[in-house]
């Protein structure tokens, strides 16, 4: 099951465990409990403080759980946890023998304060690099809450569940059987939805704070870049974000920073944090601007941010970096199937849909790339493109095309997704050079038309262009006194990874300028 490599590498990290765990393995008569047995057995070979139990008690069958010696599985796994949910695997034996998790006391009092006694169960696919954090944040729930369970399901392992429970996106999260979130969710997140007083909580620790010299709001590479080159002039810096990454987040390769060859987009954010906690950045994350008046209309001059949990923070300057978001299609069918057949994400959700026949919506780098990978997963891919040329790359569309189980078409006006009642059956479209009508039989779209700015809140306060971006200046300056941008949410072209880092820093010195020269 496991190669040389990999063994050699498991084998080492065993030797952190902190005391005797068991695997407890539920196992039946098919296949796929073989490969779990197998498993089982060559972690347990590697450790003497690892001991392979087969009478377990769960009715998943086939799984397995990890327990401290003598207690019954808290963390388990319905699949083998393999991909990028290895990790998660590792972490978990480390961490059910008393190894300290790598979260801040307090995070950890937070978990060990939410008291719970409920049972978790995460749907995953092993290819989505989302899954993880969802997975290792709720093991790391149920080891620090006695009387709670979390279990991680590969959709390819209990596909009868899957077609049962309707799960057509990943990760798909369920508290006691209730349907509870899906997609990507931090700790930090989770926790926030757990425990029902987290705002008010944030919200009086928020007033609390000395207003800062730059204060950042979102935590993207141009918020993060932002946040390091104002914190290395020695001048209180703070980043308020709905979620530290921002779309590098939902990225899955990179191959195009500077001295960095090839990386992965949650190891680029992760990166980026730790970077940043390097400098002593005040981080508040999951927190969502309401509402932002400029230094000119305050009675002490200084930039006030209000928050949507009732917070107001104060800064002599102000730098917003929010990034964009996917756009929608804004068809009827569309908010009603979301997570039901209507995704964004291929990389993530592109498993659960082996077999089937998909649409991908958008003919510009993005969706042919989706196409591409969807096709060798899926029975079939129509790509529909508005226009009446691909704008992706002529070598990603000479790939496409050589796929046999791909069809394009080009001046295609989406206009409805169409489903049961529970999931989506098919898309209809209008052709836009005769006007005529068509549906195609399906089972997931994957919509790929580009990206929103996030700057919905700032309408009537800063000038904002018709595609809704941030008016700037080459100085990154926006019209109102003491306030900046940078990044996607701007009028800067060409959207990219490299150029927002290099934004957010010119955004930061000339924010660091502002203050020195307002005597500030």
């Amino acid at each position: 099951m496991l190669d040389q490599n990999t063994t050699a590498q498991l084998k080492t990290l065993l030797q952190r465990l902190q005391g005797p765990i068991e695997l407890v393995a539920s196992l039946d008569e098919s296949d796929k409990a073989v490969k779990i047995k197998e498993l089982v057995e060559e972690i347990a070979a590697l450790s003497d403080q690892v001991t392979a139990r087969f009478d377990g008690q769960n009715s998943r069958r086939p799984s397995f759980g990890i327990a401290k010696a003598g207690e019954q599985p808290r963390v388990n796994f319905a699949g083998l946890p393999m991909g990028h949910e290895f990790t998660s695997l590792i972490l978990a034996l480390l961490q059910v023998s008393g190894y300290a998790p790598k979260v801040s006391d307090e995070v950890l009092a937070q978990i060990k304060g939410l008291n719970l006694k409920a049972d978790f169960d995460v749907f995953v696919s092993l290819s989505c690099h989302n899954c993880p954090d969802v997975v290792q944040a709720l093991n790391l729930i149920a080891i620090y809450n006695p009387g709670t369970t979390a279990t991680m399901i590969d959709g390819a392992f209990f596909q009868e569940e899957v077609e049962e429970r309707k799960i057509m996106a990943v990760p798909m999260v369920f508290q006691d059987n209730q349907h509870i979130g899906q997609g990507r969710m931090t700790l930090e997140e989770i926790i926030a939805k757990l425990d029902s007083n987290s705002a008010a909580k944030d919200a009086e620790k928020f007033n609390a704070k000395a207003a800062f010299d730059v204060l950042v709001i979102g935590g993207g590479p141009a918020g993060n870049t932002a946040a390091i080159y104002a914190a290395r002039k020695g001048i209180k810096t703070g980043i308020v974000a709905e979620r530290l990454g921002g779309q590098v987040m939902d990225t899955m390769d990179i191959e195009n920073f500077t001295s960095v060859q090839k990386t992965q987009g949650p190891k680029f954010a992760a990166a980026m944090e730790e970077h940043v906690r390097e400098y002593g950045v005040d981080i508040m994350s999951l927190q969502r601007v309401k509402h932002l008046v400029g230094a000119d209309k305050t009675a002490n001059g200084l930039v006030q941010v209000e928050l949507e949990n009732g917070a107001k923070l104060e800064s002599k300057t102000v730098i917003l970096s929010t990034g964009a978001r996917w756009r929608e299609m804004n068809v009827p069918g569309e908010a009603e199937y979301r997570t039901r057949g209507v995704a964004y994400c291929p990389h993530c959700d592109g498993p659960l849909f082996k077999g089937k026949r998909v649409a991908v919506i958008g003919g510009g780098n993005s969706g042919v790339e989706a196409a591409i990978d969807l096709a060798g997963i899926v029975e079939h891919v129509t790509l529909l493109e508005f226009s009446d040329t691909l704008r992706a790359d002529q070598v990603l569309q000479d790939k496409l095309n050589s796929l046999p189980n791909t069809t394009v078409i080009k001046s295609a006006l989406t206009t409805e997704v169409v489903g049961d009642g529970s999931q989506v059956t098919a898309l209809r479209y209008q052709d836009r050079t005769t006007g005529t009508e068509h549906e195609i039989a399906l089972a997931g779209i994957f919509v790929q038309i580009g990206l929103l700015p996030n700057t919905d809140f700032l309408k009537e306060v800063v000038e904002l262009n018709s595609r809704g971006e941030i008016v700037i200046n080459e100085r990154n300056e926006t019209n109102l006194k003491g306030v900046f941008a940078a990044g996607d949410c701007t009028t800067v072209p060409y959207k990219q990874i490299i150029i927002a880092t290099g934004e957010g820093a010119k955004a930061s010195l000339s924010a660091f300028d502002y203050i020195i020269r307002n005597g500030q």
